[in-house]
């Protein structure tokens, strides 16, 4: 779903009446400038937030700050026609203080798996570039995906964002839905917010099967839960860490870490079925 911009300010065109060479577009997100490369809009960018490194094009664009402290003066010398913001990132007064200044911002949702092509789709209608084949690839991936996991035996899984503190994922964060996607039962999925946090009672009680975390966590992201030999992850071997270009955005990178998650728990699957033979 897309939040709608603004009302048309003085000396602006309405987002989409300036689609092709003569929109100039800043980013406030590392994966939405990634989503405009994706549809072949990237070299209408002519600014990016903090830490946007995909692809190397987008890397080399000017920066004008990250979601939460912008260079005003920097993203005025730009003289962008439009603004991407990210409705759970670019918080709400950053977006207010940008129209009021009179920028058009455009706001996209990328929480769930379906907002993704939906973005591109939006993003194919901002500029006139071809959004929809970018959208129909990535949904028919996601649905090849979910076919060839239909039926897959269930597996408890834990996903672990932090270890100190400890946090997690809900049924609510796309990360839940790959889970859901290969056939795993997040064992937090029931709760709210999209990075909870929770204890280690809480995951040993809900004795997951598998351990998930991203791989810039690092070869000991697993470490502390040795100690706990009863839990089913540690007895069957069961810890896996996936890529985090693939993970760490919602884009359509999503697709390899969907199978990267899918690939996991089917190994997940094998050795919790040579441990029952032993």
């Amino acid at each position: 779903m897309l939040a709608a911009c603004g009302e048309t300010a003085p000396g602006k065109a309405a987002p989409g009446t300036l689609a092709g060479n003569d929109l100039r577009i800043v980013t406030l997100s590392p994966h939405l400038a990634e989503l405009a490369f994706a549809i072949g809009a990237g070299d209408l960018l002519v600014g990016v937030s903090a830490y946007t490194d995909f692809p190397e094009a987008a890397a080399v664009l000017p920066v004008v700050g990250d979601a939460f402290n912008l260079d005003h003066e920097r993203l005025a010398l730009l003289e962008p026609d439009l603004l991407l913001a990210w409705d759970t990132g670019t918080p709400v007064h950053v977006v207010d203080e940008l129209r009021g200044r009179g920028y058009r911002v455009e706001v996209i949702t990328t929480t769930r798996l379906k907002d993704i092509p939906a973005a591109l789709s939006r993003l194919g209608e901002l500029t006139g570039r071809p959004g929809g084949g970018a959208a129909a690839a990535f949904r028919d991936g996601i649905e090849a995906i979910s076919a060839r996991h239909e039926g897959d035996a269930d597996i408890r899984v834990f996903y672990q964002v932090d270890a100190r503190p400890l946090y997690t994922i809900s049924g609510g964060h796309f990360l839940g839905e790959l889970i859901d996607l290969c056939g795993g039962r997040n064992i937090f999925a029931d709760l709210d917010g999209l990075a909870p946090l929770v204890s280690v009672e809480a995951v040993l009680e809900r004795d997951p099967e598998v351990l998930l975390a991203s791989s810039d966590a690092g070869p000991a992201a697993f470490a502390e839960w040795e100690r706990w030999t009863g839990l089913s992850a540690i007895r069957y071997d069961a810890q896996f860490l996936i890529p985090a270009d693939e993970i760490g955005r919602p884009t359509t990178r999503l697709l390899g870490g969907a199978l990267a998650v899918c690939e996991s728990l089917d190994k997940a699957r094998e050795k919790r079925k040579a441990y029952s033979h032993d």
